[in-house]
């Protein structure tokens, strides 16, 4: 009987934007060919016959695509619609085995042979590729929200440069600085010289409508007397730093109400998940999305722990002889982690004017770990590995999340 690893030829592929490369290996590291065709699918059906051509007799083909993702996911699903066994060949283990073999260079030729050394090597261990393609859409969604949020605040970090040289104090009377209020003012007086011939009344009346009544002429009596702390922009080519803060104005504005459609469009299509994260207080339809297209599919977890691994949650055990540690994991999926750190921070604390606790089991329970002798990042660290559980269950069984009413927490419990 022949061994597992002997049925197959490997195929590693180094996938790219316009081009694919095919590296061919049998079951002893011996190269049997290499192919290299464009990305596009009128190519990939004259690519699956020269792998029929190519492969050691008696076998079947198995391919390894570093990329299946961006790139490589065209070419991997036509693969598995062909009938081929596909799995995903992390890029870092690439990059381990070049290493490992001392190859200085660094080509499509060179990285596919690893891939594919790779795919033999651990045929078991690798995942094998699974269109997921609605985790793939809800992450095209939540990745472009992304991209809009890190826009919307290079671009407000613009506009802050220019104001500051215009009105120095501007956050006394305009804490947030991308608020419809704030942002109709600044693009009608971008400067203080063009309040010059503006009365009390004016401006009040101007604030009252973007505000819908809520700034009044307390604000346009602080805007006015600010200007006397303020540097009269009378100078030369001002004209054209009023210009600039304007477009800067006009694509934060824009970028808002793009944020508002993707958002609109990330709550449509979370209905087709059937979730239940948001009817735990503290998760939102962004996170919900977020945390769905981080961990995908649930069932690829058998156990809370292994969501907790996966996610840098769960401790690392350093041990050798008598000696046992255990440290932080600087690994797993950072952006889970991310989220799942600030779910535990809000879950945690208390909010609004009354000081109530947002979630008072997890308060509870992070005052107790506190109490204990853990810092605080520790005590973090305890919620959201119990936050692991809670999700993972929610997901797996599709069960709502039951909140404990909240209660007024006295100023003295919080020390």
């Amino acid at each position: 009987m022949k061994h597992q690893k002997m049925l197959y030829t490997y195929v590693g592929i180094d996938s790219h934007k316009d081009t694919h490369t095919a590296v061919f290996l049998d079951c002893f590291y011996d190269k049997l060919g290499e192919v290299s065709f464009n990305n596009l699918p009128s190519e990939f059906g004259k690519f699956l016959s020269q792998a029929e051509k190519l492969k050691s007799c008696d076998t079947m083909l198995l391919f390894g695509l570093e990329d299946i993702s961006v790139y490589g996911r065209t070419l991997a699903i036509f693969l598995k619609e062909n009938g081929m066994t596909v799995k995903h060949v992390n890029a870092m283990l690439v990059a381990r085995e070049r290493k490992n073999q001392n190859i200085v260079q660094k080509t499509d030729s060179i990285d596919a042979e690893c891939a594919a050394k790779i795919l033999l090597s651990k045929l078991n261990e690798l995942p094998s590729f699974d269109t997921q393609d609605k985790y793939w859409a809800l992450r095209t969604l939540v990745s472009r929200r992304n991209f809009i949020v890190k826009n919307n605040m290079c671009l407000k970090n613009s506009l802050h440069t220019l104001l500051t040289q215009h009105y120095p104090n501007y956050r006394n009377f305009f804490k947030v600085l991308d608020c419809k209020t704030s942002l109709t003012f600044f693009m009608h007086y971008p400067s203080p010289s063009t309040l010059k011939d503006t009365t009390l009344e004016e401006l009040t009346a101007f604030l009252r409508e973007p505000s819908q009544g809520k700034v009044g002429i307390a604000r346009a009596r602080e805007i006015l007397s600010s200007l006397e702390d303020t540097t009269a922009d009378t100078r030369e080519h001002q004209e054209i730093r009023n210009m600039a803060v304007r477009s800067v104005i006009r694509q934060i504005e824009f970028t808002l109400l793009e944020l508002q459609r993707v958002e609109a469009s990330m709550a449509t299509f979370l209905e087709k998940f059937n979730c239940t994260l948001t009817s735990m207080r503290g998760i939102d339809v962004v996170t919900a999305s977020q945390m769905l297209s981080c961990i995908g599919d649930i069932r690829k977890f058998k156990t809370p722990a292994k969501l907790a691994r996966y996610s840098g949650i769960a401790p690392v055990t350093y041990a050798s002889g008598k000696k046992d540690f255990q440290f932080s994991n600087q690994r797993g999926n950072r952006e889970l982690h991310s989220l799942f750190f600030n779910l535990a921070v809000r879950v945690s604390s208390t909010v609004g004017i009354t000081n109530k606790a947002l979630n008072p089991f997890f308060y509870r329970y992070y005052r107790r770990k506190l109490s204990e002798g853990k810092t605080k990042r520790q005590a973090l660290k305890c919620v959201e590995r119990r936050l692991v559980n809670i999700i993972w269950t929610m997901l797996m069984h599709n069960e709502e999340y039951i909140n404990p009413a909240m209660y007024d927490v006295p100023k003295e419990d919080e020390k």
